[in-house]
């Protein structure tokens, strides 16, 4: 469960700056009263130690983001009155985030900071020099959930099954750019590579810390709509790159910048 934090200049006045904030899986109805299951009910209750009367911010990724109002915490659980919405939902850029798993707690920060990033999709992907066997798709889910809950935003990426790097390839749509982080780009400006990649939705690829195999790399290079991108002269840690190349991405093509592409559809 995430800690509470301060909600800064989002929060209205009458919200109390620590308020809980949590994701829900049900959807939400002003009309009904809405029942958190036994987790959540615990930790509202348990470790929060709050009572009635008390404001709790909950989104679910589809209706957005509402001020709540804790209205039983009985044995059966803890009861959320709905009050009012604070945002209307909002979903980023069309953005798939394909990456070679890494181990225990560098795998959590990465799909910490790939959700803050504003990472639409999140898929492991095995290659010849990958190091991790196995990957825990519920842990992947829980860190993406906490880093949602904790940056205030009101979606959460999807996390999808391992697949093989070719499995991967032939899964991406026809008219998705794939970016290539490649240590070896002909184009050692990444903001320059950016500008030239086509309109439309975008998937950014980052290997295993031993780099792709030769042909791998062949692999990827004869997939249409490749950009190959420099991350820089030096050698980044996977996580690293995770991050520096999602910034790029973001600030050339992504929401932070003009050149948004398409926002990601409800459902």
């Amino acid at each position: 469960m995430p800690k509470d934090q301060p909600r800064g200049d989002r929060a209205p006045s009458d919200i109390p700056a620590r308020t809980p904030r949590l994701f829900v899986e049900q959807g939400f109805d002003a009309d009904q009263p809405l029942r958190l299951g036994k987790e959540q009910s615990h930790y509202l209750a348990t470790v929060l130690r709050l009572e009635v009367g008390a404001p709790v911010l909950i989104f679910n990724g589809r209706d957005g983001e509402w001020k709540a109002t804790v209205t039983d915490t009985g044995r059966s659980g803890v009861t959320l009155e709905l009050e009012a919405q604070l945002q209307p939902q909002r979903f980023g850029p069309d953005l798939h985030y394909l990456f070679a798993p890494l181990k225990h707690a560098r795998l959590d920060y990465m799909v910490q900071k790939a959700t803050e990033m504003g990472a639409s999709r999140l898929l492991p992907v095995f290659t010849r020099r990958t190091q991790a066997s196995r990957i825990n798709l519920d842990r992947m889910r829980a860190n993406a959930v906490e880093a949602a809950e904790q940056c205030g935003l009101v979606a959460v990426p999807d996390i999808a099954g391992e697949q093989k790097l070719p499995q991967a390839l032939t899964h991406l749509e026809a008219g998705r750019t794939l970016i290539f982080c490649d240590e070896e780009a002909p184009q050692a400006d990444p903001l320059a590579a950016l500008a030239a990649a086509p309109a439309g939705p975008l998937a950014l690829l980052i290997g295993p810390e031993g780099g792709f195999a030769p042909d791998e790399r062949q692999l990827i290079g004869a997939r249409a709509n490749v950009v190959r991108l420099s991350l820089g002269p030096r050698i980044l840690r996977a996580d690293t790159a995770a991050v520096a190349a999602l910034a790029l991405v973001q600030a050339k093509l992504g929401d932070w910048g003009g050149g948004a592409r398409p926002a990601v559809a409800e459902g």
